[in-house]
This record gives structure tokens, C-alpha cells and sequence, in this order.
């Protein structure tokens, strides 16, 4: 186990809140003395069955842990996903079933399985102390905390003031979930900077049940390919931890040269130095952001499939894009993954035609293409399970995804 000194320094990387830091560093200090690793606590709520590379910058902060010789909590909330975190909603969430829930949980530890060593991780589903308590203990732990408490937070603060509902079993979810730190008797609890009111929530909880406070630490929230609102599969800009090389390439590919950078720190968790200097390049010219972006994606894929995948997965690109003159970043346009999709329709209602004879003769005349390939067969079915590119004569391109 390192000291306390070495161990900081890893664990300060990309940190955003770390509180408080002289708690942290008495835990590190017993846990050196004893040699006894510290408990680190993350939850995911499993509302949906998909892990994206914005939950990995907490994921890969936990394997930092696991590397100094810690033990991590994985915390699968299958009975919190049920009330729905409200952070960040302006309405009540829908419901989800707790067998709904622990259908997506059971995808959540194959996935977090690609960047933690799960033979060093604790799983433990939330329900199995959530769903024993009574209602004498549910009004026990509700009694900790008062409702002025609560409205402290941003969100719900917002509604309320807008005249928007709020339920009461959404004011139990930051309690449940900070019960969860009572019952693993978390020493450390991680989440994005979203879940700051949360995680302090816990230190309360675990205080006034007798328990020594867990510290905190956010890291950064990660924007989607969009470049604006934060990664989400519901607003489809996001990169999956098990999308195909070939997506996660292109996805990385299609994001503004404004996060690239950022992708190469929080993504890649990439030395620091290394950041600088491709900031610093990218501000004065001497490296060209396509160059970036290939770099980064390259780092991606390799860290899900090896560098052997990401050399194949650049070389599908240049084949694709750079040999057969398309752009980098693409507009997206879904299409339902359950129904058939010929060509002709695509081409008329994205409006590269303007009917179906119209679109007939484009075709016919060699002037449409899927990922590089020219499309002769007006009949053709367009498989969308994954990402495709759609030209239509020189100029006219679109990203086909599944809506």
C-alpha cells in the first residue's frame, strides 16, 4: 500500500469536490497504519439497462482506488431506481418495477466489469435492506432530516416555486440512498457533480445513526457527442461501454473540437501533461483537431477492445470517411430499430429526394451510398442495429441511428 502522500496524488485526478479533504487524509492515515483498505462506495441506479463512458469517469476513479488497495461497494439501486432520482428533473420520474430494475442491474455489473476488477468489488443490491424496512424504520430515518433540508436542493427548490409537484416519496429518495452508505458503512462516497446534495445527504445520515461520516468526491460531468447536454442514451449522445469499435470510433470522431481535450482527461483519463500539450497545440495550430480526435478515439476503443481494435476501427474510418470525402461530424436522423426501412423511403423522408421515382433514379444513377458502398437495388433494407452513413450525391450526408 503506498503512504498517504502517493496516494492523494492519484486520488486528487480529475476531482472536482473532495470534502473534506482533512477527513479523508485521517482515513488514509489509519487505513496505511492498519493496513486496512478503506470502503468506497458508488451507486448506480439501473433505470436503464446501458452503461455509457460518462458513467466510466466514475468508474475508472473507482479502479484508482482498487489500484491503491481499497475496497470498492458496487451499490446496484434496484429499489431507489424505482422512486427515480429527481436530480436535475423539472417532474416526477415514471415508475419502474423492482423486476424491471434488477433486470437492468444484472447489465450494469457485466459492464462495469470492462473497467473495474471485479474479483476486488463488492455488489450489493440496495433492496436487500430497502425492502425489509418498516414503516416504523421508514419514519426513524425520515425523522433525521427535515423538509427545509431538502428544499436546499436546486431542483426541487425550482419546483416548488414553479407551482410543479413534488411527491413525497421523492424527498425519500436522497434518504434512501443515503441510507445505503449506513448499511456498507461507507468510508468514502463517489458520484458525478450532480449528486454533491446526495452525497452529502449520506454524511448526515450516517452521522446521526452513529456512524463516521463518509467523505465525498464528485467528478466531472461528461457532455455527450452533441458537445451540449450531458451524455444520455434517452438523448442519444452518448458512447456506450459495449458499442462496437467501429460506433465508439465514429461516435468519438463526430464530437465539436471543443471536447477533445476534455474526452483525452475525463474519457481517457490521460496524464496531465499530456492534456496541456494538446491544448496547448490545439490553441496555436501545431496539432490539427481531426489528428485529436483520432488519438482520443484510437484511446477509447482500445481501453474496451484493445489496441488491436482500435488500429481496425480507425482503419474502417479512413476507409469511410477520409477515402470517400465525408465530413467528420454528421447530422443524426433516427429510425426505429422493430421496422423495415428501404431505401427509397429513407431518401424521401430525410428529403435527399423528393418522391419515390425521384429517389429511384438517384439510386439507379449511382448517386446514393451506405458507409462508403455504393446502393444499386432500389429494394435495399437498411439494417440500422448500428450507425450508418448516407450519401446522397456529393454533398448530402446523414448519420442513420437507431431513434
Amino acid at each position: 500500500m503506498l503512504g498517504v502522500t502517493e496516494q492523494l496524488a492519484v486520488i486528487r485526478q480529475n476531482v472536482v469536490d473532495l470534502l473534506p479533504e482533512e477527513d479523508l487524509v485521517r482515513k488514509l492515515e489509519r487505513s496505511v497504519a492498519t493496513r486496512t483498505p478503506m470502503r468506497v462506495k458508488l451507486g448506480l441506479d439501473p433505470s436503464r439497462p446501458d452503461i455509457h463512458i460518462g458513467h466510466a469517469v466514475v468508474l475508472t476513479k473507482l479502479r484508482q482506488f482498487q489500484d491503491l488497495g481499497h475496497t470498492v461497494v458496487l451499490i446496484i439501486g434496484d429499489f431507489t431506481a424505482m422512486i427515480g432520482d429527481p436530480t436535475g428533473k423539472s417532474k416526477t420520474r415514471p415508475a419502474l418495477t423492482l423486476e424491471e430494475t434488477r433486470e437492468n442491474g444484472k447489465t450494469y455489473v457485466d459492464q462495469a466489469s470492462r473497467v473495474l476488477a471485479m474479483d476486488r468489488t463488492e455488489v450489493v443490491y440496495n433492496s436487500s435492506w430497502l425492502d425489509t424496512m418498516s414503516f416504523k424504520d421508514v419514519i426513524a430515518l425520515s425523522a433525521k432530516y427535515t423538509v427545509a433540508q431538502l428544499l436546499e436542493r436546486d431542483d426541487f427548490t425550482k419546483r416548488y416555486r414553479g407551482g410543479e409537484p413534488i411527491s413525497v416519496h421523492e424527498f425519500l429518495y436522497p434518504l434512501s440512498q443515503a441510507y445505503d452508505s449506513v448499511a456498507v458503512r461507507s468510508d468514502i462516497e463517489l458520484g458525478g457533480t450532480d449528486q454533491k446534495f446526495n452525497l452529502l445527504v449520506g454524511r448526515e445520515i450516517m452521522r446521526s445513526y452513529g456512524h463516521e461520516p463518509q467523505c465525498i468526491l464528485t467528478m466531472p460531468i461528461l457532455e455527450g457527442t452533441d458537445g451540449v447536454e450531458k451524455m444520455s442514451k434517452s438523448l442519444d449522445n452518448y458512447i456506450g461501454l459495449t458499442d462496437s469499435p467501429k460506433d465508439m470510433f465514429g461516435k468519438t470522431m463526430s464530437i465539436p473540437d471543443s471536447l477533445i481535450a476534455k474526452y483525452l482527461r475525463y474519457a481517457c483519463f490521460a496524464a496531465n501533461d499530456d492534456v496541456l500539450a494538446l491544448e496547448k497545440g490545439l490553441a496555436d495550430g501545431t496539432i490539427h483537431p481531426r489528428q485529436a480526435k483520432v488519438d482520443v478515439a484510437k484511446r477509447i476503443v482500445a481501453q474496451y477492445h484493445g489496441q488491436a481494435a482500435g488500429d481496425e476501427a480507425f482503419a474502417e474510418f479512413e476507409r469511410i470517411f477520409v477515402k470517400k470525402d465525408v465530413p467528420d461530424q454528421i447530422p443524426d436522423h433516427g429510425l426505429t430499430i422493430d421496422e423495415l426501412h428501404d431505401i427509397v423511403s429513407i431518401l424521401v423522408s430525410v428529403g435527399f429526394s423528393s418522391s419515390k421515382s425521384d429517389a429511384r433514379r438517384l439510386i439507379t444513377g449511382g448517386g446514393v451510398s451506405l458507409d462508403g458502398e455504393r446502393v444499386t437495388d432500389p429494394t435495399h433494407i437498411v439494417d440500422v442495429t448500428s450507425p450508418r452513413i448516407l450519401r446522397a450525391g456529393k454533398l448530402r450526408f446523414l448519420r442513420l441511428v437507431r431513434a
